[in-house]
């Protein structure tokens, strides 16, 4: 029977096809070495002790009721100060944040608010669902794809021929799926370029906006830094709006506290939005946030703890990949910058397996590694990129320290099989 244009073109998800393979492997007692989800494992990585008490005891107190739709006062108010603080942002929590249940009804809500349908969306490949969402809009897809020695990041230059009649351009930095970030002259040149923009425009014409996810900015490592847009330029603000949440910087993926930040008249539509389709955070944990988010300390002191062990991981797995690629397997990882994510690649097409098999695509090298090694992966082709990019994001949020010696050496013992 026939359904909506949108429900029979909306394309699956590839993660969930790839996490239905993992689950049937589990099943039958096979054990999986699964760095794929993008989500914690709360037995490793728990939410802070003291949110997960002011939760316990809101719900004790009976916050069980229906919050405005654009999120409590106290919330918008301790968000308003935590990105002051951290970030050096200035936003008006009466009129410039709103609050929702994570990034994803916000992300919805900003394309719902500003695109049209047939109008141009610029995203950058790999990155997470903007291909989804403007599809949900009907928009049109302008796509570029990045390269690795950008760091999978988009530039100024590739952007700069696309921009003309554009509405809006999705960037997020830390990006999900690379784990990688924009240096500091990198993003300049992208906020020049779309104040250029807009300027050219005429009155009464659509200005180009930024959707901006920074969903994991608190996680950076090393000597990186995390930028913003508005930070840079202040002229931004009129057309950035930021996502932004307690999901990954609190590993709160399933507590479900979002925000965006953002123009006035923009935050007041995407309110009205919010409203119909009922995407508001529990009160419980909006009251628990509230409270958590201007404990300095204690905010603090999860942060340091948390990141440390995050980029551990990292570290240990991008180690493992470069000493197999300097004994000589078709291998590569960036370095680690940011997020729970390294950028792994698989080169393998072409090459020959022990029973004869040739992996004819990045397909079967991705089943291979799978079947053989017992490693589960997410191919960046699941992103947007390329079927034949070698390419993969390994996510860190279930892993096990203990386990990462014995996964690399099973994927060692794989890879040497090949010929």
């Amino acid at each position: 029977m026939k359904l909506s244009h949108l429900a029979e073109t909306l394309i699956g998800s590839e993660i969930i096809k790839l996490a239905g393979e993992i689950k049937e492997k589990q099943a039958k007692g096979e054990k999986i070495y699964n760095f794929t989800i993008g989500d914690f494992d709360p037995k490793v990585f728990p939410i802070p002790a003291e949110f997960e008490n002011e939760i316990i005891q809101a719900y004790r107190d009976k916050y069980t009721n229906y919050p405005p739709a654009d999120g409590i006062a106290e919330l918008r108010k301790a968000v308003g100060e935590f990105i002051a603080e951290r970030e050096g942002l200035s936003y008006d929590p009466a009129s410039e944040i709103v609050i929702s249940c994570g990034g994803r009804p916000i992300i919805y809500a900003t394309y719902r608010t500003i695109v049209d349908r047939g109008e141009k969306v610029i995203y950058a490949t790999p990155s997470w669902n903007n291909n989804h969402y403007t599809h949900f809009l009907e928009g049109e897809h302008v796509v570029l794809e990045t390269k690795v020695e950008n760091d999978f990041m988009p530039t100024a230059a590739e952007l700069k021929p696309l921009l003309k009649g554009a509405t809006l351009l999705a960037l997020c930095s830390p990006q999900n799926p690379t784990g990688t970030t924009f240096a500091k002259k990198q993003l300049e040149e992208i906020c020049d370029m779309v104040l250029e923009e807009n300027k050219s425009r005429g009155e009464g014409e659509k200005p180009l906006y930024v959707l901006f996810d920074q969903m994991y900015w608190v996680l950076t490592f090393g000597e990186t830094q995390h930028y913003n847009p508005v930070s840079l330029r202040p002229e931004m603000k009129n057309y950035t709006v930021f996502i932004d949440g307690m999901s990954k910087a609190f590993a709160g993926t399933g507590v479900r506290v979002g925000w965006a930040l953002g123009p006035k008249h923009v935050m007041a539509k995407m309110k009205a939005i919010l409203s119909h389709v009922g995407a508001w955070s529990p009160m419980a944990e909006q009251k628990a946030a509230a409270k958590y988010l201007v404990q300095k300390d204690a905010v603090n002191k999860y942060l340091t703890h948390f990141k440390s062990e995050v980029e551990e991981r990292l570290v240990k797995i991008y180690e493992g990949f470069d000493a197999l690629k300097k004994a000589g397997h078709a291998v590569d990882a960036i370095a680690p910058q940011a997020a729970i994510y390294l950028t792994i690649k698989l080169d393998l097409v072409g090459k020959k397996t022990a029973a004869g098999t040739v992996l004819a695509d990045q397909a079967a090298v991705t089943s291979y590694i799978l079947d053989e090694a017992k490693l589960a992966v997410v191919p960046f082709y699941a992103f947007g990129s390329a079927k034949n990019s070698p390419w993969y994001r390994l996510s860190v949020g279930t892993c096990v320290k203990s386990e990462i010696p014995e996964m690399l050496a099973k994927l060692k013992a794989t890879l040497e099989q090949l010929q």
